[in-house]
């Protein structure tokens, strides 16, 4: 009788070893996986959605984030950096793997960064990098001086070919914004080492608004003599062909009285500008590059390996000689066919 007991008490004893072991394995795994769930989970906080740009990169990033078999978290904080150091709180609270935050501005994001590593969650921050001693972060940034110069830099030489100098106008974008910052000094540097074709040069202040674009180029356009423009965003392309065509100037490339425009980012407006006629050229930043960094970044953070504080989107320059090859990598073509 003895002798049964204790056999059944060696049962009930192994049996519960092996559950607590398995247990004891489920929770390490959850564990690995991160925020105590089977897959991982990405917050992802936008300062807005109101851009095509915006949109693009946030379904790129939603695939990114799938097919690393993890889930997002989405959160929107309409222009409100409070709100979006809210929603990074939210995060940190639900556990999140890790945070891929596109901020205000580089001082708005600080307070962020810093909740992020107190809780040792990592945070990559998606197209603004923060201002200095910020914490411990990733950038992932378009180099946007560069592809601005390749930009202008074909403007320029397609002026220099048909033997003609050009005033030129550049809208400017929220100097308050390190991105627009970049695009201008870009298109600064082009047209100061371009004297035997850039006679003058006349910058229309926007802050990245469209009623202060459409006024600004309208203005501008009663000088006859300017006919190379540069938008700092393709997001302002309606209001400079509203002001083009006001004045009877909207001329497709090759027409007599054409205006030679390129713009920055490489949205669908542009790519059908292109496609048109319209546009001479276009910067791009590659928004699938820019995603696949960012959702790397969060993972390699994530399992201890180094990653530069600030890894550069090299972009393309996107014109009427390269659009059939290029247009794969034009965000804006894509969501093109998608309507």
């Amino acid at each position: 009788m003895h002798k049964v007991l204790a056999k059944a008490l060696a049962a009930v004893v192994l049996t519960l070893g092996l559950l607590f072991a398995a247990s004891a394995c489920d929770r390490k795994g959850d564990a690995a996986s991160g925020g105590g769930g089977k897959k991982p989970l990405i917050g992802v906080s936008f300062d807005t959605l109101q851009t095509e740009y915006w949109v693009a990169s946030r379904d790129a990033l939603e695939a990114e984030i799938k097919a690393r078999g993890a889930e997002m978290l989405i959160a929107v904080a309409n222009n409100d950096a409070a709100r979006q150091l809210e929603q990074v709180n939210n995060f940190i609270t639900k556990g999140v793997t890790g945070i891929i935050i596109a901020p205000k501005d580089a001082q708005a994001v600080v307070p962020a960064i810093k909740a992020a590593n107190r809780a040792k969650i990592p945070i990559v921050l998606y197209n603004r990098p923060p201002a200095d001693n910020a914490g411990k972060s990733v950038t992932i940034v378009a180099d946007n001086r560069e592809i601005t110069k390749a930009t202008v830099t074909h403007l320029v030489e397609l002026a220099r070919k048909a033997g003609r100098k050009h005033k030129a106008l550049i809208l400017v974008g929220d100097l308050g914004d390190v991105n627009a910052i970049g695009r201008r000094d870009g298109f600064d540097d082009v047209v100061k080492a371009s004297p035997d074709v850039i006679t003058g040069v006349v910058q229309v202040p926007t802050e990245w608004n469209q009623e202060k674009a459409l006024a600004g180029v309208t203005n501008a356009l009663q000088d006859p003599d300017i006919s190379l423009i540069f938008s700092s965003s393709d997001f302002l392309f309606p209001s400079v062909v509203s002001a083009l065509k006001q004045q009877g100037r909207y001329k497709k490339v090759g027409e007599p009285g054409h205006v030679l425009l390129a713009g920055f980012d490489g949205d669908a407006t542009a790519y059908q500008m292109l496609v048109d006629g319209y546009l001479d050229a276009d910067g791009v930043q590659d928004v699938y590059f820019e995603c696949k960094a960012a959702v790397a970044a969060v993972f390699d953070l994530r399992d201890g390996k180094d990653v530069p504080p600030l890894i550069r989107d090299p972009g393309l320059v996107i014109h009427q000689g390269n659009l059939a090859e290029a247009k794969a990598r034009m965000w804006g073509a894509n969501v093109k066919k998608a309507k």
